[in-house]
């Protein structure tokens, strides 16, 4: 399912920033096209039927028909994010090498380490764009563009390929359908649905995502609960996190607290942050 980013009319995109702190960000697919730049820490992009490691320097583009979700992140993950709308890339594609930036989901692989220069100048960009985000729509769609072709330019012209690394049809399948329900079935029913044995499943799902069934069950619930929390307006903690699919609030808040460190009114502050 196609995911509204809720942007403003007048901005061609969006920067923003997302902390291991603030919470599992959401597993999600969007009409727009994304890029990532890892400032510290690690983690991994589950991306269809593979899975790349992320690591400081780390420039990922995400592709309008790829879903994606940040699993195994540690706890000093830090990443840029930013978004642009097919309008804005459409008007800044204008040369050949650019125009692979149309495409919905282009053949290749699309995760590159940059050079500690190169990343120190996106990283500085990215900052400032996020400051003029509430400034100036023309000034903000004028930085996306140099943004969008800079960004580019710095992965055209890096050779430090991040490959990805297969991922089990039955993993991916397993993956998918916790992404889409997480209270979809107990282990046997999910081993069932992949084709393996309960044992096999929770070994290579582990080996493979980095992250046991259990804790990206409990990801996925926790990133329902932001989005039906929201800013605490809409409902109340004890009914979002029972609607996630917690049993209790006690659960949900061992969770919580496993995860961030934080307590629900921390998520909350960072909802607005997250994209």
């Amino acid at each position: 399912m196609t995911e509204d980013l809720g942007l403003r009319l007048g901005a061609g995109g969006r920067v923003g920033h997302h902390v291991a702190a603030d919470g599992p960000a959401r597993a999600h697919r969007h009409a727009e096209l994304e890029l990532n730049l890892v400032v510290r820490g690690s983690a991994s992009y589950l991306l269809g039927d593979r899975r790349y490691e992320l690591t400081p320097r780390t420039l990922t583009w995400l592709f309008p028909g790829q879903d994606h979700v940040l699993v195994d992140e540690s706890a000093d993950h830090e990443l840029w994010w930013a978004v642009f709308r097919p309008g804005l890339v459409s008007r800044a594609a204008t040369t050949m090498p650019v125009r692979r930036l149309l495409e919905r989901d282009p053949v290749g692989q699309y995760s590159r380490r940059l050079n500690a220069l190169r990343a120190g100048r996106l990283d500085a960009l990215l900052r400032e764009l996020r400051d003029a985000d509430t400034v100036d729509d023309a000034l903000l769609n004028a930085g996306l563009q140099y943004l969008l072709l800079s960004a580019w330019r710095a992965f055209l012209d890096s050779e430090d390929l991040v490959a990805g690394v297969d991922v089990h049809p039955g993993v991916e399948t397993v993956a998918r359908c916790l992404r889409a329900n997480p209270v979809a079935g107990g282990l046997d029913a999910l081993a069932r649905t992949a084709g393996l044995s309960p044992s096999h499943l929770s070994r290579i799902f582990k080996a493979q995502i980095g992250v046991s069934i259990t804790r990206f069950r409990n990801q996925r619930r926790l990133e329902r609960f932001m989005s039906l929390y929201g800013q605490g307006r809409r409902t109340t903690a004890l009914a979002a996190a029972l609607d996630a699919g917690f049993g209790s609030y006690a659960q949900f808040y061992r969770v919580l607290r496993a995860e961030t460190g934080q307590a629900p009114t921390a998520l909350r502050r960072a909802g607005t942050r997250e994209h």
